[in-house]
């Protein structure tokens, strides 16, 4: 099999019902194969799906996993030459999976790529998780082409190029199967959010590059497993963030890096409690304390990230801070950035 759609799903039956027959019938084709991933569900979503969509494999895991460990479970179950992890809250279009596909092909240093996310509930802007490519910052901040924190950008084809980015999104993201093994997919321990960053940073350090592909197009809902900006997202957003940099910051880098980034997320708890939302800062607090209780795993797993690189020279990490760009110069878009 040469592409396998792969949708992960937990108590998700609403979702499926929504969107997942138009991608049968969007993917359909010879050598493509669309499965979905049941994460331990309790609804009946993959009863629904198997009654309704037969032409849908199912993959069936045990307990929820989360999206990191879920995937990972499923994919060591699919054999193909590349995964196009979808979310089941996504609306594909017709056509959407041959330019994603063909410039895999054309472009074997590439491990993975991603099509043009917009919004499905506005559909004329960027959706806030991947718009038309991701970036990080120095200090470990994400962005994108077509949105920086919650401004996201009115889509006008000022982004229709393929270019190279830093990571391509979850919401859907296709990845060559010979990569994602080599760097060793996603990690269980992030459970969810910001997986997709930390294994793009390892494809950057393993010599492999990462793209957008614009001709491309879906719409994503969005906080189809944790809405935005609720507690369980943030602590996971803060503490999953302090896992990457510490995983995969050279050393000459590492402490000066963490140090500021733990200044900044106090920073941010303070905004927190200012604006009256005490439990989201308790939640950043959470995230260090428990980045603290894993050191001695990272330590191991930043042992692995070092093996495997071979190209220090990171593309598309920017060398610039996104909070003093946004809040303090008041740049507000990437084209602004001068990235």
């Amino acid at each position: 099999m040469k592409t396998a759609v792969v949708i992960l799903n937990w108590n998700g039956l609403a979702l499926l019902q929504e969107f997942l027959a138009t991608v049968v019938r969007f993917s359909a084709g010879p050598g493509k194969a669309v499965f979905m991933v049941d994460n331990g569900s309790t609804d009946t979503s993959a009863e629904w799906v198997s009654k309704n969509l037969s032409d849908v494999a199912i993959i069936r895991l045990e307990s929820n996993h989360g999206f990191a460990g879920g995937y990972n479970r499923a994919l060591n179950q699919i054999a193909a030459e590349y995964y196009v992890l979808l979310n089941s809250d996504a609306e594909v279009t017709d056509g959407w999976l041959e330019p994603l596909i063909n410039y895999m092909d054309e472009n074997p240093d590439v491990a993975s790529c991603q099509p043009k996310i917009r919004s499905f509930n506005d559909r004329d802007h960027f959706e806030y998780a991947g718009a038309a490519g991701g970036y990080i910052d120095k200090y470990g901040y994400t962005f994108c082409r077509g949105r920086i924190f919650d401004n996201v950008e009115k889509d006008r084809g000022q982004y229709d190029n393929i270019t190279d980015i830093f990571w391509s999104s979850g919401a859907c993201m296709v990845v060559r199967s010979t990569a994602w093994k080599h760097c060793g997919g996603f990690d269980d321990d992030f459970f969810a959010h910001m997986e997709e960053v930390d294994l793009c940073w390892r494809f950057h350090l393993a010599g492999y590059r990462v793209s957008c592909v614009p001709g491309s197009v879906i719409y994503h809902t969005g906080g189809g497993s944790l809405p935005y900006d609720t507690k369980p997202k943030v602590y996971l957003n803060f503490r999953n963030n302090l896992f990457l940099l510490y995983k995969n910051l050279p050393d000459n880098k590492l402490h000066k890096i963490l140090f500021i980034r733990k200044l900044l997320d106090g920073a941010a708890a303070l905004v927190f409690i200012f604006k009256g939302r005490a439990g989201n800062a308790g939640a950043i607090l959470k995230a260090h304390l428990d980045y603290y209780k894993n050191i001695k795993k990272l330590k191991v797993k930043r042992e692995v990230v070092k093996n495997l690189t071979i190209n220090k020279t990171m593309r598309n990490l920017v060398n610039k801070s996104i909070v003093f760009r946004f809040y303090i110069k008041g740049e507000k878009t990437f084209s602004t950035i001068n990235i």
